[in-house]
C-alpha cells in the first residue's frame, strides 16, 4: 500500500509500505493491504510503518527505527485510508 505523511512543515514520507499503525483517539490500530476505507482522528503517539518509503531530505531525524519499523512521534492529526493509499495529516 502507499503511504504519505504530511505535516504543516512538509510532506515527510511517501512510498510503498507493508503496514501502518497509528494512534487513534480510542487506541492504536493497524492498517494492512486492502483495509476497508476509513477516516479517523489521531491522538498523541507514534505512527509506525515498515517498508522502504522515501523520507524527505532534512527530516530524517524526526524518525527512529525500532524492531524493523519506522516511528514518528505526533501530537494529533487525521488519517484516511482508501484504495490502498494511506494519508496521515499530522501535527
Amino acid at each position: 500500500m502507499y503511504l504519505e505523511i504530511v505535516t504543516p512543515e512538509a510532506s515527510l514520507v511517501s512510498g510503498e509500505v507493508n503496514s501502518v499503525t497509528v494512534p487513534g483517539v480510542n487506541g492504536e490500530f493497524q492498517m494492512l493491504d486492502n483495509h476497508a476505507a476509513i477516516v479517523s482522528l489521531l491522538g498523541e503517539g507514534k505512527v509506525k510503518f515498515d517498508g522502504n518509503p522515501t523520507i524527505a531530505e532534512g527530516f530524517e531525524k524526526k524518525f527512529s527505527q525500532v524492531n524493523g519499523k519506522w516511528e514518528l512521534q505526533i501530537t494529533s492529526g487525521t488519517v484516511q485510508m482508501n484504495d490502498n493509499k494511506v494519508i496521515v495529516l499530522a501535527d
